[in-house]
């Protein structure tokens, strides 16, 4: 993991220090609540439906266990609201039919941050305080700003990897944080990095996406996508540079930035992001953004290159820690399994545990996918849990991953027994990973304000009529996007089977897309699903997806997947089938 220097400790704390001063000028009334909101969005603080939330940076998804552990005490000690504003909020969601609404936990998102949900504003400095004591914060998780930077879960560890991104990603995060230049954007701005032949970080649906490579002299550069995108209109990112030297990287991205910063649309939130820029514009903002480039060269002197000190300085916080070829002891010894806990265990295997690039290691991921607990979900004891299974096998490391998992990165080979006897105790064993019910969703209407509809209690209903592990691994794999509202924060667009929530009338209805692909290998090239038809009522959306997988069952052909035979058979038979549902449902009410 990345070390924070002092310079890096101290930016942190006089941040945290600063928003002190803001805040306790809003509490006394000599800072309005006008000037304070932008103020508390540039530190990842937002006000939702029913209290503030929290949003904390986890730069490209790496955290250590000590910081798991304060992640765990801000959920016990500060994600507890009043209970003046909790009834209030009960109140207000019984009439939507929730009957508890959750606190004591944090939640991790698809861009690898972590929120809290329940945190009270006058708490919300000591909160700061807490964070920077172990190098963390919300700096650029809000506002029209360059956010968090993304990547893959597996970058440094990856069997397909061509050249380790976490090392890019840290210096763009330098150079992105608090750049004067680009602090009032247009619109928010996401990047998202992959080093390895498999994208796993869904580059093509970000603002600019990069896919690090090798040319055929053995060079390192990048190919850059710009475009990318969900929301009201699901654009994939255009490629506008195949081959980028490495050390031109930063002086090519403050071209690309500038230009979306001068011609970005601000009369139109909705049309404020580069994607539309990009789709109108085409090749002239291609040549716009070479011509900024050109000039950044020649005018400037292309003061942001990268110089090769500077990246052998950056990278030398990503050596392979030491501890991960020592972690065997006799407290990481696994009693033998029974006949029973054998198919659990080799299902376990096949899901949750990733070859290494070490051939002695495995990438193991803990499963956040359980019933009773929205996606993602992770209560004060479980994020506690997650750090001391951190510690004993993972060299002190986990990655938060696109799919709103933990991935353990430094597992010895022979410690997985023991691993997995320890998760599973925990809860976190399932072995579901890739499969139907390790849904990616947003928290939707239960909690944010944008939301039209509930997100978290269809995530429920799904889970609960597939809990049969039989089932679901004869299913296989097959992505399920949920998304509250057409920002889609739960990337709808991108799954195999997706639901967005709408609001018709003030009642929640739901589409169900199908066909979306994030880029992987599994899905194919980056695409948004299509829409099946009208919308669905709550309590027959578990109907159609399951009328849409029965559908899959017969028409497969041998170990097929769902998005393949989609693709092979298209998309009529599955139309005919969830609007059968529909009317099979409407039906059994009359």
């Amino acid at each position: 993991m990345y070390q924070y220097t002092e310079f890096d400790r101290q930016f942190v704390r006089q941040r945290a220090a600063q928003y002190r001063d803001q805040l306790e000028r809003n509490l006394s009334g000599s800072l309005s609540d006008d000037d304070f909101r932008p103020l508390r969005l540039q530190n990842g603080w937002y006000v939702q439906r029913h209290a503030p939330m929290l949003r904390v940076a986890v730069p490209y998804g790496e955290l250590a266990s000590r910081q798991l552990r304060v992640l765990a005490k801000i959920a016990r000690d500060y994600d507890q609201p009043e209970a003046q504003v909790y009834q209030a909020a009960q109140a207000a969601q019984a009439k939507l039919g929730t009957v508890q609404l959750p606190t004591g936990y944090g939640h991790f998102t698809t861009r690898q941050n972590v929120q809290f949900n329940w945190i009270a504003l006058d708490r919300s400095a000591d909160v700061m305080d807490l964070l920077a004591s172990v190098d963390m914060h919300g700096i650029q998780t809000s506002g029209n700003c360059i956010r968090n930077i993304t990547s893959d879960e597996r970058a440094g560890i990856a069997v397909d990897e061509i050249v380790d991104p976490r090392p890019f990603c840290e210096i763009l995060r330098q150079w992105s944080t608090l750049h004067p230049e680009f602090a009032f954007l247009p619109r928010k701005f996401k990047f998202a990095v992959s080093g390895a032949q498999e994208d796993r970080a869904a580059t093509h649906w970000h603002d600019v996406g990069l896919h690090l490579r090798r040319n055929t002299a053995g060079e390192i550069g990048f190919k850059v996508l710009v475009g990318g995108g969900m929301g009201r209109t699901p654009v994939i990112a255009s490629s506008i540079r195949d081959f980028l030297p490495w050390n031109q990287l930063l002086n090519y991205l403050e071209a690309v930035v500038r230009v979306y910063n001068r011609w970005g649309r601000r009369d139109n939130m909705y049309k404020a992001r580069i994607k539309i820029l990009v789709k109108a514009e085409g090749q002239r903002f291609i040549d716009e953004v070479e011509a900024e480039y050109q000039q950044i060269l020649d005018l400037d002197g292309a003061p942001h290159t990268i110089g090769q000190a500077e990246l052998d300085r950056v990278t030398a916080s990503f050596v392979p820690p030491r501890l991960a070829t020592t972690v065997a002891t006799s407290a990481t010894q696994a009693p033998a399994l029974s006949e029973s806990e054998k198919t659990d265990y080799a299902r376990w295997l096949k899901q949750n545990v990733a070859p290494h690039k070490n051939p002695q290691l495995r990438a193991v991921t803990l499963s956040f996918k359980r019933l009773g607990y929205a996606p993602g979900d992770a209560t004060a004891e479980q994020l506690e849990t997650a750090a001391a299974l951190a510690d004993l096998f993972s060299a002190g490391e986990v990655r938060v991953t696109h799919d709103q998992n933990l991935l353990l990165p430094w597992v010895l080979a022979d410690q997985l027994p023991a691993l997995w006897q320890a998760a599973r105790q925990a809860g976190l064993a399932r072995s579901n990973i890739r499969l139907l019910t390790d849904m990616i969703a947003c928290p939707g209407g239960d909690f944010c304000g944008l939301a039209n509809a509930r997100s978290i209690p269809i995530a429920q209903a799904i889970s609960e009529r597939y809990q049969d592990m039989d089932e679901l691994h004869d299913l296989g794999e097959i992505d399920l996007h949920i998304s509250g509202c057409i920002n889609s924060c739960g990337h709808h667009h991108s799954g195999h089977i997706g639901i967005l929530g709408v609001d018709k009338d003030g009642r929640e209805w739901y589409q169900v897309s199908l066909g979306g692909s994030d880029g992987s290998t599994l899905s194919g090239a980056a695409v948004a699903g299509k829409v099946v038809g009208p919308s669905f009522g709550a309590a027959e959306v578990p109907d159609v997806i399951e009328a849409v997988l029965d559908t899959y069952r017969r028409e497969r052909q041998g170990n097929e997947t769902f998005i393949a035979t989609l693709r092979r058979i298209g998309m009529e038979a599955f139309k005919v089938a969830a609007n059968g549902a529909r009317q099979w449902a409407e039906a059994e009410l009359a």
